[in-house]
């Protein structure tokens, strides 16, 4: 549901911030102020807690950091492959949400309406895939198997964006890459079955960390791959390469998945 949750959003959002933008360039960012302040409010004076008051635990410091909380989730070895595998495919995701634009506009000459017509199919085929076929896929294969399959079919996605030559097949592409989906939240299903449960919100804590750190350093990495082998300075020509860097990673993050899942699960 979190899933479908991000494509509707993904295809409501730039619906809106193009339509206010006429308005003005920071109207869009004062929306979407506003719509962050709702959900905060939302979240404190609504939102009920989930963790029955038994079972919850004293507050500690040394817990509520960024080390702390790592050191804790450490001693769940079972953890450690897994969200390395879930870190490598956070900083693969970045070729596509830091490049998209640059990418179709370059290898494709799409326009603008292009661009937002290709993300809010992203975002039909994520709200798609989370909202719906997941509900189906993951009891009849199982979350060892779906992770397996998702990692899988990201990397034919990444490598299949890099070596597309019409730009039909961004959208042929996609269906793919929107599958894939089904690996993350079988991933995280798969870390929560190792934390108890007054741990849960320490553990997802970390894992958006994880892809906060991703957010970091990845669209550096990703934007300036994709700028140098477009120049002149490159050896060739190859603007799809963050994709195979992308799918490099992901297939590294399932090596490694495959060896953590068969030595602890």
């Amino acid at each position: 549901m979190v899933g479908a949750a991000f494509g509707v959003g993904f295809i409501l959002g730039p619906v809106l911030g193009g339509a206010f933008s006429h308005f003005g360039t920071r109207v869009p960012f004062m929306i979407a102020a506003g719509l962050s302040l709702i959900n905060w409010l939302y979240g404190y004076f609504i939102l009920p807690e989930s963790l029955p008051v038994e079972k919850r635990r004293a507050f500690e410091w040394k817990r509520a950091n960024p080390i702390g909380s790592l050191v804790s989730i450490g001693k769940y070895p079972a953890l450690l492959g897994l969200m390395i595998t879930l870190f490598l495919l956070y900083f693969a995701s970045h070729s596509v949400q830091s490049n998209w634009t640059f990418y179709t506009m370059e290898k494709f000459d799409w326009d603008t309406s292009w661009v937002g017509y290709s993300l809010g199919f992203v975002g039909l085929v994520i709200g798609i895939v989370q909202g719906g076929l997941i509900r189906v896929i993951l009891p009849k294969i199982g979350e060892k198997k779906a992770v397996y399959f998702g990692l899988i079919l990201y990397v034919i996605g990444f490598t299949a964006f890099a070596f597309a030559s019409k730009g039909w097949m961004m959208f042929a592409f996609m269906v793919p890459y929107g599958l894939a989906g089904i690996g993350g939240p079988a991933m995280q299903g798969l870390i929560s079955n190792q934390i108890p449960s007054n741990a849960q919100g320490e553990m997802q804590g970390v894992l958006t960390g994880l892809q906060s750190l991703a957010a970091i350093f990845a669209p550096w990495v990703m934007t300036h791959i994709f700028a140098y082998f477009i120049e002149g300075e490159a050896p060739v020509y190859f603007p799809g390469a963050p994709f195979i860097l992308s799918a490099v990673l992901t297939l590294i993050g399932l090596f490694i998945c495959l060896r953590s899942l068969k030595k602890y699960h």
